[in-house]
């Protein structure tokens, strides 16, 4: 499941896309769904064939948009896609999707904004609504201000929450330090933002078990271990897991299963294909505990 950045939603069966090795350049997501060449993908889910009823009406689709609007949608909605897509939310002009999750109906939702602050409900909280709904607010923010990210946290997952900041700093919380507080809120602090720190781009759920992935725009690949990052307090800091040489950036992290391939590496750092055409920063780096 693809959602672009529009609100526009495209489904794909992974058989379908060609299998590469890890320095393969890949192909471009316009030839494998029918979009714009200047549209972009901000979130894509991995889930059954959406032909068994009983798992499309007990699972849920739910969206957040810049401008902090949350919106939660029974994933039978999706079960009957065109091939040019259809509709996932309704964006208001201005603003755009950056996330979309596939959740059980019981899960803690936590929302992050660029200025260090994040909410948490649960998503009991949010109605379902249609397809073409604009969603409603989720988190409060200020002008200037936007949201980053978010996270769907199922109960008794035992994950952890882990922020990064643009300059490469980081940390994991425990999610019991995010109070629940009602929807629509401004939050409460998550990470400490200083000058030295830069702004917050991204959150993340993980445990022991995830490697921590960064894609620089230069085309390298930094794989840690999550187990490396000591857990710290909501309102710290972190610390500095990632050197950014001058002019590069980041252009995606992602948590994933911890690799047997690199289990006796702490952290590996391989080169894969440039990518300086890639879509925009889509979250940045991690680190540890606070200093």
């Amino acid at each position: 499941m693809f959602f672009k950045e529009n609100g526009r939603f495209y489904l794909l069966k992974i058989y379908e896309i060609t299998e590469g090795t890890r320095s393969s350049k890949g192909r471009a997501i316009q030839n494998v769904i029918q979009i714009e060449p200047d549209d972009k993908v901000r979130a894509y889910i991995n889930c059954k064939l959406l032909n068994d009823t009983e798992y499309v009406n007990n699972n849920y689709i739910i969206m957040c948009t810049k401008e902090g609007t949350i919106k939660k949608t029974k994933l039978e909605a999706y079960s009957r896609p065109r091939a040019n897509g259809v509709n996932a939310i309704v964006i208001r002009e201005g603003d755009q999707l950056i996330d979309a999750k596939l959740t059980s109906g019981n899960a803690e939702v936590l929302v992050a904004s660029r200025e260090g602050k994040a909410i948490r409900f649960n998503e009991q909280t949010v109605r379902p609504v249609g397809r073409t709904s604009m969603g409603v607010r989720g988190i409060m923010l200020e002008e200037g201000n936007e949201a980053v990210g978010m996270i769907c946290i199922e109960p008794d997952s035992m994950q952890d929450v882990l922020v990064l900041s643009e300059n490469g700093f980081g940390k994991r919380t425990n999610l019991d330090e995010y109070r629940i507080t009602n929807r629509g809120g401004k939050g409460v602090k998550t990470i400490n933002i200083t000058e030295r720190t830069g702004k917050l781009v991204s959150i993340q759920a993980v445990t022991d078990q995830n490697d921590l992935m960064i894609i620089n725009r230069s085309g390298l690949t930094i794989r840690t271990s999550v187990e490396q990052i000591r857990v710290a307090g909501r309102a710290t800091q972190g610390v500095k897991i990632i050197n950014l040489r001058e002019g590069d950036s980041i252009a995606s992290v992602m948590a994933v299963p911890v690799s047997e391939d690199v289990a006796e590496e702490q952290t590996e750092v391989v080169e894969t294909t440039n990518l300086a055409d890639a879509a925009p920063v889509v979250a940045e780096e991690a680190q540890n505990s606070e200093e």
